[in-house]
């Protein structure tokens, strides 16, 4: 008596997707288009004012950018013309690097506490609501709390009390944008890790950091192009300097600072150096933006 092998069924090929979507309802294909239209509308209607502010800030401050632009000093009367940027380049980087380095640790630290051990206990739900409270505080009161708490005490201002004053502007933006990235990795990525009998913070630094890496940059990069453009704080706790100091010590100012006592003032030369400073600081938030991207998909979990 012969028997005959069953052959196993074959792999049904898949799908081409123009093949699956001519099969949905016509209800539903229509449903899509229309949404995707209403997004790309909404993109659009984005686009047009910041490319509309991209162009009137270029045409207006390019003529004025040069290596001078970068490295002079500021004029110290307003209406002479000449002159550059180079002490609120200065500042703006030493400032918004030392706010940085103060805000992105304890914001990366408390949004891993916030996710990871504290979840729904008092302390959390505390934290997360002072965050959420110091996120509506409008700048200038943070820049007061400072003059108050720091410079009134000390009796100076100081770039390390705009640093300060910057930094708790900073730290709940990273705080809440990274627990919302950390939200985002699957528990399964942890339970196969804890299943492989590593602990807890051993998962969380080489499994669930690495997962969560682009969106934490993108909101440590929101935080600093925000502190980067504040304005209210330095002018109250940083004084006024119109030489270099790439230190702490000391008065101080950034580009921010700058657009807004140039651009208040009558004379045609002071507020061709508000345009040039506005480019500047433009393109110095690129260029970190870029590298920042570039930081953290080296560090990233590649996609299988």
């Amino acid at each position: 008596m012969t028997t005959t092998a069953t052959r196993p069924a074959a792999a049904a090929a898949p799908v081409p997707a123009d093949l699956r979507r001519s099969a949905l309802p016509l209800r539903r294909r229509l449903t899509d288009g229309f949404s995707k239209s209403l997004m790309g509308l909404a993109l659009l209607v984005a686009l047009i004012p910041l490319g509309l502010v991209i162009f009137h800030v270029t045409s207006r401050g390019i003529a004025l950018i040069s290596w001078d632009f970068l490295i002079e000093d500021i004029p110290n009367s307003a209406r002479r013309a000449g002159g550059g940027m180079g002490p609120a380049v200065a500042g703006t980087l030493v400032i918004t690097g030392a706010a940085a380095a103060m805000a992105i640790p304890l914001g990366v630290l408390g949004s891993i506490y916030l996710n990871e051990y504290g979840k729904q206990n008092a302390l959390a739900r505390l934290i997360r609501t002072m965050a959420d409270v110091m996120t509506g505080v409008p700048s200038v009161v943070m820049g007061l709390f400072i003059y108050v708490s720091y410079v009134l005490v000390v009796k100076e201002q100081s770039g390390f009390a705009a640093a300060l004053a910057l930094g708790c502007l900073m730290l709940p933006v990273i705080i809440r944008s990274s627990e919302e990235m950390l939200r985002l990795v699957p528990d399964e990525l942890r339970q196969a890790s804890a299943a492989l009998g590593a602990r807890r913070w051993k998962t969380t630094v080489s499994v669930v950091l690495p997962a969560a890496i682009s969106g934490i940059v993108s909101g440590v990069m929101l935080a600093i192009a925000r502190a980067a453009g504040e304005t209210a704080p330095v002018v109250l706790v940083a004084g006024t300097i119109f030489s270099s100091n790439w230190s702490l010590d000391g008065a101080n100012t950034t580009l921010a600072a700058q657009i807004f006592k140039n651009a208040g003032e009558p004379f045609p030369a002071a507020q061709d150096r508000a345009w040039g400073a506005a480019l500047t600081l433009m393109v110095i938030v690129l260029l970190f933006t870029v590298a920042a991207r570039m930081i953290s998909s080296r560090f990233a979990i590649k996609e299988r």
